[in-house]
């Protein structure tokens, strides 16, 4: 695992500035502390941090081919080097190292673009050629990796791991993007390929870029999508072999390294698979590590522990305080951009944990997305089931007008809370998916943005992003349309931005079992009744895993990754809260609307509403806005450059 970053000049070959170079690798020093370097050639720079994972001896980076014409920096694991290598060999390419990144270089000169095809792992990659004058870049299939690019007005051509290495060179615009702010507060993240900055990009998940020196820059090209088939014959007993046997080829694939390796624990289905089959193939225990807290309705470590003790794993728990809340500013500087879930504050500490044991950790990332676990899923299968049975001429004017009049009840029971179901009834499969998901939800953002934001959106609304997916997701099955959905964005912009940046801020890498892109090939090709069949989420994982997990864990009632914000910004946050949301710093973007935001933290204070999602997306909003965009946005007349915007 590493962080990347270098610079590109399009249009020529100026001479590569190798101090700004070298400070754009230094802002990534977390991501690698065990050895940094630079490349530098005409119009060319090639920026490393290693954190030696495989090869260690010789692994080092940027690394060339044979004669130094190609060369590559490369963060990530492609698991199947130990296959490819020798496939290599014998079409002609000499290795001189035993390291996973050399078969990059040598997979592009041997199938050129079509190289990532090949790779099965996590990865982003940039590589120069300099015979064909090509810069080329590429991401894994599910965005585990990060990438970020930005082309400057001079023709430069920037990337890097995290934004932040971006901004080191001083060159791009911090001068946000409104449609970027219209995403993150509907869907707490900006969703690829956006960023919060009007001129950098992310790559997507599944796609390259390339670049010849001399021509306009492309846009990237596709290179992989997830099929929901949904055909396949199989039993469930069939289907649960299969599924053992595949878990274990992938966990056997990420147990490749030669640094101490373990896994995350956290009493939960996912991790608890993972580290089952971790025993199964490991001749000593397995080294694991969980998070308590000390607040009983978060905490799960007694779950953690029932499967730590039926495998005798060498198992770690550290407590966290309830009222761990002093990461603000830390996250805020960790992620570049503003990013809204609060899980991220538990996932920095059991990373931290993590990383005085060991330095690779598996995780069970992935699997409410891939086995159908999220409880919204049932819910929004419950919805589809009431929406097919009237004819959108009839349901969406009688269920909008009831979901209009029916009073908002967030204190009720939920039977008793209607006025969501009405509104949900009155909308489409994709518009009541993305409202369902939503932080702040379409009327929200209304009251909440100025009249000079709406201005600038023109009208865009995030939804487009979730009806963009929907349109290529080529399935009409209710479960598998909305898998799909979270596949594009929510694993991609919530949780693998999460655990990459909470991870390499401790320099540990975290390998993710359950998005082996085969595995997700293959359960895409399962009928949607394999994986939720009735109240049941995650129905074939949990009947594979029953002679390997006990019922406690496998069918209890999910608790999540969760902290206390309610009671937070009712009690030890209160001030911090009060002063951030109606503070000088949102003020001054001149995009918010005071009104609507007294109103969302007095209503909270006072306890008549539950506005703590939305209050700790505009907190870490004027977090990022003190941390990241005053560290280098305030223009000549000493204003924001994104009130300069309004103006």
């Amino acid at each position: 695992m590493c962080g990347i970053t270098g610079l590109f000049d399009t249009r020529g070959t100026r001479d590569v500035p190798v101090a700004v170079l070298q400070r754009m690798n230094d802002a990534q020093w977390h991501r690698g502390p065990d050895e940094g370097s630079v490349h530098v050639e005409p119009g060319v720079g090639f920026g490393h941090r290693r954190l030696s994972i495989i090869d260690i001896a010789t692994g080092q980076q940027p690394l060339f081919n044979e004669d130094g014409s190609v060369v590559v920096v490369f963060n990530g694991e492609i698991y199947n080097y130990q296959e490819l290598i020798p496939e290599l060999q014998a079409a002609g390419h000499v290795f001189h190292t035993k390291s996973d990144t050399e078969c990059i270089v040598h997979g592009w000169e041997q199938w050129g673009e079509r190289c990532v095809e090949r790779f099965r792992g996590m990865f982003a990659f940039v590589l120069w050629d300099r015979n064909r004058q090509t810069l080329f870049m590429a991401r894994d299939r599910l965005g585990v990796k990060p990438m970020h690019y930005a082309l400057l007005d001079d023709g430069t051509l920037l990337f890097g791991s995290e934004l932040k290495s971006l901004l080191a060179h001083g060159g791009l615009k911090r001068d946000l993007d409104p449609l970027a702010v219209e995403e993150y507060f509907a869907l707490g993240y900006v969703a690829e390929p956006r960023t919060i900055f009007s001129q950098a990009r992310k790559l997507p998940p599944a796609h390259t870029l390339c670049i010849r020196r001399g021509e306009p820059l492309p846009e990237p090209r596709e290179y992989w999508d997830v099929h929901f088939t949904l055909g396949n014959p199989t039993s469930v007993e069939d289907a649960c072999e299969e599924l053992q046997h595949r878990l274990r080829e992938s966990v056997r694939l990420r147990m490749i390294a030669e640094v101490p390796l373990g896994a995350f624990l956290s009493g939960g289905v996912d991790s608890s698979a993972v580290v089952a089959t971790m025993a199964g193939l490991s001749e000593g225990p397995v080294n694991t590590c969980s998070i308590a807290f000390d607040d009983p309705k978060f905490n799960e470590s007694a779950f953690a522990q029932l499967v730590a003790d039926r495998y005798r794993t060498d198992h770690r728990v550290e407590t966290v305080k309830s009222d761990d809340f002093d990461l603000i500013d830390t996250l805020a500087r960790l992620y570049d951009e503003p990013y809204a879930d609060s899980s991220a504050i538990p996932t920095y500490r059991v990373c931290q944990l993590a990383r005085k044991h060991v330095t690779v950790a598996l995780s069970g990332d992935a699997g409410d997305e891939n086995f159908g676990g999220y409880r919204r899923y049932r819910l929004h299968l419950m919805e589809e089931r009431m929406r097919g049975a009237l004819p959108a001429a009839v349901r969406q004017p009688v269920f909008g007008m009831l979901g209009r009049l029916y009073p908002k009840a967030d204190w009720a029971p939920r039977v008793l809370r209607a006025k969501t179901t009405f509104q949900g009834m009155a909308r489409s499969s994709v518009e009541a998916y993305f409202h369902s998901v939503s932080i702040l939800r379409g009327d929200m953002r209304r009251q909440l943005f100025s009249p000079a934001l709406k201005r600038l959106l023109g009208g865009y609304d995030a939804q487009n992003v979730f009806e963009h997916h929907a349109a290529r997701a080529g399935t009409d099955d209710p479960l598998a349309l909305i898998q799909y959905l979270d596949l594009k964005t929510y694993l991609v912009g919530d949780i693998n931005t999460k655990v990459d940046r909470a991870s390499m801020a401790h320099s540990l890498e975290v390998r993710e079992p359950l998005m082996d892109h085969k595995l997700v090939e293959w359960l895409a090709t399962l009928p949607s009744s394999l994986k939720v069949r009735g109240q049941e989420g995650k129905f074939l994982l949990k009947k594979a895993m029953e002679p390997m997990l006990p019922d406690e864990v496998l069918y209890r009632p999910k608790m999540g990754f969760s902290v206390p914000l309610a009671r937070w910004f009712r009690g030890p946050l209160k001030d911090r809260v009060r002063d951030a949301v109606l503070g000088e710093r949102l003020s001054a973007t001149g995009w918010f609307e005071r009104s609507y935001l007294q109103h969302l933290v007095d209503a909270h204070q006072a306890g008549t509403r539950d506005y703590s999602a939305p209050l700790w997306t505009l907190l870490m909003f004027e977090a990022f806005l003190r941390n990241v965009v005053d560290a280098g946005a305030v223009g000549a007349q000493g204003i924001p450059r994104e009130a300069e915007a309004l103006a």
